[in-house]
């Protein structure tokens, strides 16, 4: 039988980071350990599989405090630095066989283009290099990672970008979304757990706002809401989360969030 979900938030922050280089606001003059938001990515552990969501540039940070063991897949959203940044550092991982990165075909193109030595074929690959498989995957269409855990990707929208959401059981993740087809809203209602992005208070043309994420969730019927990808705009977290409604929280680096199996 399916054990329960365990999510840690490894970087709940937009692609500037929290505090951002320069600014003394209070989110980012904070002493509080959970205004300090790396970039965004998490790590689901289920049926003793490790899943990657997005594999930003501060990678390497983030798993410095977390168990070495191997990682099944890499589940990546979309091609945005802050989101594939750190592709490179997964060759600790290696030790354990090649990493599978799974990503929609124009994304791994834009992959290949940038850090082409990630790529090489097995045969012809530098000594040191990560041995990392692309796995192409298309919206709707489920897929198995580590022979056993069913992974629905879905579409959303950046802006004017086509990115991946994911469902697994009863958790939803999206990051970067600004709308979502009418055809994805299936994949998001009802879920135990919703992980979403929520940038600010003020309108954005590519990412929801905080009130945005409220009533989006909302209208999901979702049981419980974490919001991520947040910016230094966002008030220090203890005053933020005071002012969410039941049932929605400010995901912060390091939170470790339990998820029923569900469905």
């Amino acid at each position: 039988m399916r054990q329960n979900m365990r999510l840690t938030i490894l970087g709940s922050g937009t692609s500037t980071g929290v505090p951002q280089v320069g600014c003394t606001c209070p989110t980012c003059s904070s002493a509080d350990p959970r205004d300090k938001r790396l970039r965004c990515s998490s790590l689901l552990e289920v049926d003793g599989c490790r899943i990657l969501f997005d594999c930003g540039p501060d990678f390497r940070a983030q798993m410095m405090g977390v168990p070495f063991a191997q990682i099944d897949g890499v589940l990546i959203t979309h091609e945005h630095y802050d989101h594939v940044g750190g592709l490179d550092d997964l060759r600790p991982f290696c030790k354990f066989g090649d990493v599978d990165v799974y990503a929609e075909d124009y994304c791994m193109e834009r992959l290949r283009q940038r850090i082409p030595y990630c790529f090489t074929p097995k045969e012809r690959r530098y000594p040191g290099v990560p041995g990392i498989n692309l796995v192409q995957v298309c919206p709707n269409e489920p897929f198995i990672v580590g022979d056993k855990v069913k992974v629905l990707p879905f579409r959303v929208m950046h802006g004017g970008l086509p990115i991946l959401g994911y469902r697994i059981g009863g958790l939803v993740y999206i990051t970067d979304m600004k709308t979502i087809p009418t055809e994805s809203l299936a994949a998001v209602r009802g879920a135990e757990v919703l992980v979403v992005n929520a940038l600010r208070h003020l309108e954005h043309n590519s990412h929801q706002t905080i009130e945005d994420a409220i009533e989006f969730a909302k209208s999901m019927k979702v049981r419980e809401t974490y919001l991520i990808h947040m910016s230094h705009h966002v008030l220090p977290h203890e005053q933020e989360e005071a002012k969410l409604p039941p049932h929605f929280h400010l995901a912060y680096d390091g939170l470790v969030i339990n998820i029923p199996c569900g469905k």
